[in-house]
């Protein structure tokens, strides 16, 4: 609907405003978190198997050129398949190339880019138990998005980061070529409007980066919003109890230290664990008997628990990285769950690594630390003339069950509709 308004400036030329209220949907792209969308691989003669049991398990199904489900496929859960499973999710750092890359003999790939398909359900055929974005995807869908033509989905090899200036991130990079294409080819096949990104937690610190390392001129033109949901800005708590200790991920069956070397060969972790620009210095995150661990201590910490190979990356690659929380100049919107029970302070007292930790337990949304949900309100506050910036938060909503949360769900949806209703206004003089 166009209504036109004349107006006469003080010179006596005419003004022609055209008033344009957005009646037709921007398209949506949605760029998942870790662990968030499907992941396949298959297995070649240069695979080396850690066990008998490896060797005799090869969940291939018939024909597909040898490519099964890598991630989720349920036979993890089972103890003597959760090991080759870590084996073959491992990455391994090359010193050399100063790059990551798979294990030997593993070849991986990330199905249905472009598409929700992968976003949905991590194992389609256990849809109640590994349901990610259905939900969503399903409300946005009567809101009148269409697969394919409004609606789109950019899954990635989660596993894989990216790096600070000057130093390779091949898979991590080519996602973000891949993602800029697809903003592209959509707002292309949608006449030219502009896209709304639609982020969840890791996410949204790719997305970041892809805005941050394009021309503000190619923002303009082809990013109408940007929405995160629990987006972990300055890395989280959790994650040192995870490169510590392991992490199940609060499943019972499985032995966090089973996928505890997988989990810290992983270079998204890496970039995961607190920022020491967020977390003060005299701030003890990790309690032992003979030293405490500040964000600011991460290095060390590495070395103690037993992983020094860490190190260099981390110094080299990462902490340039995350000491960087540029504003992208582009309408952003971060909606976050708060009020649940968040890893504070992990205590080793009177056990090793090698055991879980006490936990003092703060404010977040049972992942990420509400002081990284919120650190972009923080750092970029005084520059709103050039950052518009939105903070929603909606108190007992978790992590994951932002995705879900009928209440979560109704606030993202909203905030989409008020995108796409806003008035926009073109000026000419005639």
């Amino acid at each position: 609907m166009k209504g036109v308004a004349v107006v006469f400036g003080l010179t006596g030329l005419m003004m022609m405003m055209i008033v344009c209220s957005c009646s037709k949907l921007h398209p949506i792209i949605l760029v998942p978190g870790s662990g968030g969308n499907q992941l396949e691989a298959r297995l070649t003669e240069a695979y080396k198997p850690s066990s008998l049991v490896c060797n005799s398990w090869f969940p291939i199904p018939k024909g597909g050129g040898g490519w099964f489900r890598l991630w989720f496929d349920p036979s993890v859960l089972i103890a003597p398949f959760t090991k080759c499973f870590a084996d073959r999710m491992t990455l391994y750092y090359d010193l050399h190339k100063d790059d990551y890359f798979n294990c030997p003999g593993v070849q991986t790939r990330v199905p249905h880019f472009g598409s929700t398909r992968s976003l949905l359900y991590l194992d389609p055929k256990l849809k109640h138990i590994t349901s990610y974005m259905a939900d969503l995807v399903d409300s946005l869908e009567q809101e009148g998005y269409k697969e394919g033509e409004t609606l789109f989905g950019a899954p990635y090899d989660f596993r894989y980061g990216l790096a600070a200036a000057g130093h390779p991130s091949s898979t991590g990079s080519k996602f973000l070529e891949d993602l800029k294409g697809l903003i592209e080819m959509a707002s292309k096949s949608n006449g030219g409007s502009p896209v709304i990104i639609l982020s969840h937690s890791l996410g949204g610190l790719f997305v970041l980066q892809l805005l941050n390392r394009n021309p503000l001129s190619w923002r303009h033109k082809y990013i109408k919003h940007f929405i995160s949901l629990s987006a972990p800005w300055g890395g989280t708590i959790q994650e040192m109890l995870t490169f510590a200790s392991g992490y199940s991920l609060g499943v019972p069956l499985v032995d966090p230290r089973l996928v505890r070397e997988e989990q810290r060969s992983s270079e998204s972790n890496l970039w995961l664990l607190p920022s020491p620009k967020l977390f003060h210095p005299n701030r003890s995150l990790v309690i032992t008997e003979k030293r405490n661990y500040s964000a600011h201590d991460i290095p060390q910490f590495l070395e103690d628990i037993g992983f020094p190979q860490g190190v260099h990356p981390y110094r080299t690659r990462i902490l340039p990285l995350v000491n960087n929380l540029t504003a992208p100049e582009v309408p952003l919107t971060c909606i976050v769950g708060s009020g649940i029970k968040t890893p504070e302070t992990l205590f080793y007292v009177d056990r090793e690594f090698d055991e879980q930790p006490e936990v003092l337990f703060g404010d977040g949304d049972g992942t990420v630390n509400l002081i990284s949900l919120l650190a972009v309100e923080l750092e970029w506050n005084g520059i709103a003339a050039k950052q518009p910036l939105k903070v929603i938060r909606i108190p007992r909503v978790s992590h994951t069950s932002i995705l879900k949360d009928s209440v979560a769900i109704a606030e993202i949806v909203g905030e989409i509709s008020t995108i796409n209703s806003q008035v926009e206004v073109l000026r000419s003089v005639v």
